[in-house]
């Protein structure tokens, strides 16, 4: 055998090796059940991600089982965490800015959720999540209600006395304007608390009053149809480090998939509000219906309560999420 055939044989578990080293895992986390859309979005990037073949794939850990609901965006802009699927006014006591993405009344339908994403608003939000070391990689606002264990919610003064759970400092604001108790947490927590009595009312979103099978303890469920006072920005985050190392292969199979998943999510959003009716109307649960007069008087409670949070310097922000038609 002669020296050349020697050290090509030699090479080969060198470039297999080599191959393998270049191969990336990113680890994706979030709060919500395997069924749940936002997990849905998840699989879906990730699936097509390793089908682009470029030596990236994406582990996904839901329900929490890598970092509590509330406690995945430090770690992401650590880079201790890759990505993550997130209510962004979860952060909202890291910046006041992201109690932005849940505030009553201020988006009206899903139509203009996709407004407010593509507005200037939006890019200023992006601006603080750079800042941070974090981009966005796919939009979404998901539409959500009221759910009681003890009469229903429609109008203000249906919380008072109670207590309730809101997902943003926006909504606890107005709330506690009307007169509730606040019971801060994430929305994986509900469940146990409305079994507990801990809770007589809470807010979130279709997707997760149906994924978090909350139909099993609620009586009556205000849901997000025509008129839907409460919004919440979710979308999928990476840490902008992890991305920028990437290679341009990896980066575009990634922006591929996500333009993808994010259509996707668009589309799928009001469809949730649908289904949450559905089930909870299988389940024997009252549904009551906000009417416009409803959200009025709600809206007119925000604007004196949750509102005024931002009349220093947040008010610049506010109004341009506001001006947005």
């Amino acid at each position: 055998m002669t020296f050349a055939k020697i050290a090509a044989i030699a090479a080969i578990p060198f470039c297999l090796a080599a191959t393998t080293a270049s191969a990336v895992e990113l680890r994706l986390s979030h709060q919500f059940a395997p069924g749940d859309l936002r997990h849905k979005i998840a699989q879906m990037v990730a699936d097509d991600v390793a089908a682009a073949n470029v030596d990236l794939s994406i582990k996904i850990f839901p329900s929490g089982s890598l970092f509590k609901a509330t406690e995945q965006y430090i770690p992401l802009s650590r880079g201790q965490l890759d990505m993550t699927v997130f209510p962004l006014s979860y952060a909202g006591g890291q910046h006041p800015e992201y109690n932005l993405t849940l505030m009553p009344g201020l988006v009206k339908n899903h139509d203009h959720a996709a407004r407010l994403i593509a507005s200037p608003f939006m890019a200023e939000i992006e601006k603080v999540l750079n800042d941070d070391d974090v981009m966005t990689l796919v939009h979404g606002y998901l539409a959500g209600g009221f759910a009681s264990v003890d009469g229903c919610v429609r109008r203000p003064e249906d919380v008072k006395g109670k207590s309730v759970r809101a997902a943003g400092k926006g909504f606890e604001e107005m709330l506690q304007a009307a007169g509730a108790s606040i019971a801060s947490m994430p929305s994986s927590e509900t469940y146990n608390a409305m079994q507990q009595h801990v809770l007589q009312a809470l807010n979130t979103s279709s997707s997760s009053f149906v994924s978090f099978r909350l139909q099993e303890l609620a009586k009556c469920y205000t849901p997000a149809g025509d008129i839907a006072l409460w919004f919440m920005y979710q979308p999928m985050l990476i840490n902008k480090t992890t991305f920028d190392r990437l290679t341009p292969e990896q980066q575009q199979a990634l922006r591929d998939a996500s333009a993808k998943a994010e259509a996707y999510y668009l589309a799928e959003a009001s469809k949730e509000d649908a289904t949450s009716v559905e089930v909870f109307r299988a389940a024997g649960v009252e549904i009551a219906d906000l009417t416009q007069d409803d959200f009025d008087a709600w809206k007119a409670l925000a604007e004196t309560s949750s509102y005024k949070s931002f009349e220093g310097n947040g008010k610049k922000l506010l109004d341009m999420a506001l001006s947005v038609e």
